[in-house]
């Protein structure tokens, strides 16, 4: 239920940040607001999400 996810940072758009899926094929972007994110996160930053928290990897 509380699995860990994978995403790497696609781009940086004003507040909010596009991340991709790495345990997903598809090519489809999550939009994330920035304010959830780590402040520090810049494009190409693996992130991963667990018990709704992202923290770099």
């Amino acid at each position: 239920m509380f699995e860990k996810i994978e995403y790497e940072v696609i781009r940086i758009d004003g507040d909010y940040a596009f991340l991709k899926n790495l345990s997903k094929e598809m090519d489809e972007e999550q939009c994330v607001a920035r304010a959830l994110l780590p402040e520090n996160i810049k494009e190409g930053c693996k992130l991963a999400y667990e018990m709704f928290e992202y923290t770099i990897i």
